[in-house]
């Protein structure tokens, strides 16, 4: 038990899955994998422990946002032992190369957040997933005949803003897309030499205001579910 999380050491597998909403942690839980216990409800944010093709899995949900995920992925680490955590959420593209539905590995995620720096002394604003989870989640996409794209992120403090200009960090690395947790994920997996990645699936197109409905994402969401359960069991 930690801080935040409830559940019992053990309780948790070594592999994680970690979207940002406990609805979508309890969607997976009860209709991908066998066995399922409840592990943690604590302030509504839900964990669930159970089998994928036979090999024990979690899914549990960060919340929003760069504070919130460091604290779960902080306390998955040092509290219950995990070994890796595959982040699965969605974004909005900046440009219209990509499209709605489109599935993204992270290769770096670039941030204007402090969290790296006063947490860990890390001075890099461009961080790359720690450990071998992007090449795997690569080489499953391959198997699945997936079109994964390794792409550059924007992890942003803000969803709403005043200026509608790509912000400065965006333009500098090139950005395809933003969301608000991967960079901070990726700092805590560097600094206790841990695996980590981020897959997403591109909800929104900013520039041209196209997007997946409520009612689409249960769908659109399924084969970077699979793709994340799939490599899960290889680690």
């Amino acid at each position: 038990m930690s801080v935040h999380i409830a559940a019992k050491k053990g309780q948790i597998a070594k592999t994680i899955l970690q979207p940002g909403d406990p609805r979508r942690a309890k969607y997976i839980a009860e209709n991908f994998l066998d066995d399922v216990k409840l592990v943690s409800e604590t302030r509504g944010i839900l964990y669930f422990t159970g089998l994928y093709k036979g090999k024990e899995v979690s899914v549990g949900a960060s919340g929003m946002g760069a504070p919130s995920i460091g604290i779960y992925s902080y306390e998955l680490f040092t509290e219950f032992d995990v070994d890796t955590i595959i982040r699965i959420g969605t974004c909005g593209a900046y440009n219209d190369t990509l499209k709605v539905y489109d599935l993204l590995n992270v290769e770096y995620a670039a941030s204007e957040s402090t969290y790296a720096k006063f947490a860990w002394d890390i001075e890099e604003d461009r961080l790359s997933p720690p450990g071998n989870v992007f090449g795997l989640l690569n080489d499953t996409a391959k198997t699945l005949s997936l079109n994964l794209i390794p792409t550059t992120i924007h992890t942003s403090d803000i969803f709403y803003r005043k200026s509608q200009e790509l912000p400065e960090i965006a333009k500098k690395y090139n950005c395809t897309a933003v969301e608000m947790e991967a960079f901070a994920l990726f700092a805590n997996a560097q600094y206790l030499g841990k695996n980590a990645a981020t897959i997403l699936t591109v909800s929104d197109v900013i520039p041209t205001g196209e997007f997946i409905t409520a009612d689409q994402r249960e769908k659109a969401l399924k084969p970077m579910i699979e793709l994340a359960l799939e490599t899960a069991i290889l680690m």
